[in-house]
């Protein structure tokens, strides 16, 4: 009986869990390495800093900052787009792109800049599907 309960709860709660994001994946025909040096090159003419590398992964991240977004709270810093990027050979000789598109809030509390995740503004999913797409070929 207790086992009951406890399902249900779980289920009830996974239908509250918000969901952010969800990665995008693409595939091509190009070596994993000339793929990565795209997605690189890429996530620089859409105005993104690398924030970290696992080149021999073939992992990026990049931060944009919004500077255009504004809140009615005094702790409210800015907005963030975050791309995670990962780039992988197939078994069937294709090279996969998976691309997570992140947005976060940033607010100055007692305890510094703090950061809290928000579903992912139009913005950093139209440069995900953008960035997919200039290295799918």
């Amino acid at each position: 009986m207790h086992m009951r309960v406890l399902l249900v709860g779980v289920i009830a709660l996974a239908g509250c869990a918000k969901a952010y994001s969800a990665p995008v994946s693409t595939r091509t025909s190009a070596a994993p390495e000339e793929t990565f040096a795209c997605v690189r090159k890429q996530l620089g003419e859409l105005g993104y800093k690398q924030t970290s590398l696992d080149a021999a992964e073939y992992r990026v991240t990049a931060t944009k900052i919004d500077y255009q977004s504004r809140r009615p709270d005094v702790q409210f810093r800015r907005m963030l787009n975050k791309l995670d990027v990962d780039v992988a050979p197939e078994a069937d000789g294709q090279t996969g792109i998976t691309a997570l598109g992140r947005t976060f809030a940033e607010y100055t509390t007692h305890r510094g800049p703090t950061e809290e995740q928000e579903n992912a503004s139009e913005q950093v999913q139209s440069d995900t599907r953008l960035l997919l797409e200039r290295c799918r070929s």
